[in-house]
């Protein structure tokens, strides 16, 4: 029986979008955005719901239980992001966050939180959504990389990540937090903190050089090293290569780490090595969806609650 880890859920949530596109409204502050000039709209949500498709069929092979849902409408592009406006928290806890962009805060989805109450044990739901009338934003485990096993909440600086809610989600769900200034190489602040770092159980991706401060650059390493966990550092080109949006999982042989393929070709053959003396990589092909700005870790929303026993002889 491979050993479980607080960091790495056993089952997920994704969605499969019908009517992908890149969000022109995030675009303004997502450097990681590119323009799709060589398809068209029905194309581009083709290849986005294929792409879908096969990340759940590996992630499936790998004993990962994926829980799918279909968005069949045409008004949210973003949607294939989840955990952005949600998460999940050991003892029963879901958080709701507030979305920056207005026309993401249509992907709350009340369906999605019905079955995490109906499949698992939930306790409460603790909605921050109501403060994007106060403009203050905090877009989940986009804006926050949690470490679940130190109980910190690591985040960037920006737009979308208010510092007074993270305070706030930090008392109610007993996280430090653990606050940088992170810009790309074009000194752009970065949009998310979860395409400059992961956090494994015992290994941790960053682009350190993305914190200008060195400082608080060797604060934030020393934090992520502590209990012995090993910190990789990734350049900028690699972060822009998404190999910091990573995320660690439990499969039925033991842990892996899924991340793009474009990720896994932009690690250098020794940080690969380093990476494999403690879990598998599982590369996963979606160039469509990181049009969109994000890659696998922003798919994925796992699912850190107790699920309820099921009922021997109920309908399937």
């Amino acid at each position: 029986m491979p050993q479980t880890s607080l960091q790495a859920p056993d089952a997920v949530i994704m969605i499969r979008p019908r009517n992908f596109q890149p969000n022109t409204e995030t675009a303004q502050d997502n450097g990681f955005q590119t323009l799709a000039v060589d398809a068209s709209a029905h194309d581009l949500s083709k290849r986005a719901y294929d792409e879908v498709t096969g990340m759940v069929e590996a992630l499936r092979g790998e004993g990962i239980e994926v829980n799918l849902f279909e968005d069949p409408r045409d008004d949210r592009p973003d949607a294939v992001f989840p955990n952005n406006w949600f998460s999940t928290h050991p003892g029963g806890h879901v958080a709701v966050y507030p979305m920056y962009s207005q026309n993401r805060r249509i992907e709350r989805r009340q369906d999605v939180l019905e079955m995490l109450k109906a499949r698992y044990r939930v306790q409460d739901i603790i909605d921050y959504s109501g403060l994007e009338q106060d403009d203050l934003f905090l877009e989940g485990t986009g804006a926050m990389v949690l470490d679940h096993v130190e109980r910190v909440a690591y985040a960037a600086r920006s737009k979308r990540t208010s510092e007074v809610l993270l305070e706030r989600f930090c008392t109610h769900f007993n996280y430090e937090p653990m606050v940088f200034d992170a810009h790309d190489a074009d000194g752009v602040p970065i949009y998310h903190t979860n395409v400059l770092m992961c956090i494994g159980t015992d290994v941790a991706l960053i682009g350190l050089d993305t914190i200008l401060d060195t400082a608080r650059r060797e604060v934030v390493r020393d934090r992520l090293a502590h209990g012995g966990r090993e910190v990789i550092a990734l350049t900028q080109k690699q972060v822009a290569d998404f190999a910091g949006n990573a995320i660690e999982l439990q499969g039925r042989d033991g842990r892996v780490l899924a991340m793009s393929s474009r990720a896994m070709a932009a690690l250098a053959p020794e940080q690969r090595w380093r990476i494999e003396a403690h879990l598998k990589i599982l590369p996963l092909d979606i160039p469509t969806l990181e049009m969109a700005g994000g890659s696998v870790r922003c798919t994925i929303a796992g699912i850190h609650l107790s699920p309820r026993p099921r009922v021997v002889g109920a309908a399937a």
